[in-house]
């Protein structure tokens, strides 16, 4: 990436939280859906502008597991194990999708295409269970489907991937 770039980017994302309270969650959150993960080099100049030490960046990074250090294939597959997607067949989703993919929940496909990861509740509880892929919400999704939905998705270009 263009160091000039990213030195804007940058200064954009800490203008905008600098010097205010709490903030450097929301800066993270802010820099991540930016690249889709957090480059090192962007976490270096986010501890330079905000004035943060870099440890505590990382601190707050590898804390919450939202946060990304490797950049997620082009797929991003979020499996909600929230209350009524668990109880509804979320855990036979997550195993679906691990043996379809060959990866467990924060991996990503060899060949970049796919990144599997749990979500704690998308807020869908009444379409349990759910299962995100990108920003795509497929509602009421059975074992036997979700390879479908997978392979559907193999090829097609995709953004940085979620957030969350």
């Amino acid at each position: 990436m263009a160091e000039q770039t990213l030195v804007d980017d940058i200064a954009i994302i800490s203008k905008r939280w600098k010097n205010k309270e709490g903030s450097l969650i929301m800066a993270l959150h802010d820099l991540q859906s930016r690249f889709g993960y957090i480059p090192r080099d962007a976490a270096l100049e986010l501890a330079r502008q905000m004035e943060i030490p870099l440890a505590r960046i990382y601190e707050v990074i590898t804390f919450y597991h939202l946060f990304k250090l490797e950049p997620p294939g082009k797929h991003v597959v979020s499996v909600c194990m929230g209350t009524a997607c668990y109880m509804k067949g979320g855990e036979k989703l997550l195993e679906k999708a691990k043996e379809t993919l060959g990866i467990e929940p924060g991996e990503t496909t060899p060949d970049g295409e796919f990144h599997l990861q749990v979500a704690r509740c998308l807020g869908c509880c009444g379409l349990a269970p759910v299962v995100t892929i990108n920003e795509e919400l497929l509602a009421k999704v059975r074992a036997e489907d979700l390879e479908n939905h997978l392979s559907a998705c193999k090829g097609k270009e995709e953004g940085k991937g979620d957030a969350s």
